[in-house]
């Protein structure tokens, strides 16, 4: 299943916008993905990461 995960992210004293199209069996799989992916590629702790709405792509 294909998720598209919507949200922002602090990034210095500005909040980011951000899309992500992740593969996940459920969306809280989906919502851990996005937290390490963001995490990983910008340096932002998961309290800095704010997902906003998350929906299912065919």
């Amino acid at each position: 299943m294909r998720f598209r995960v919507t949200g922002k992210f602090r990034s210095g004293m500005r909040w980011m916008p951000f899309t992500k199209v992740v593969e996940a069996h459920n969306e809280n799989f989906a919502i851990e993905k996005v937290y390490s992916l963001i995490g990983s590629n910008h340096k932002v702790k998961r309290n800095l990461i704010k997902i906003e709405g998350i929906e299912l792509v065919e």
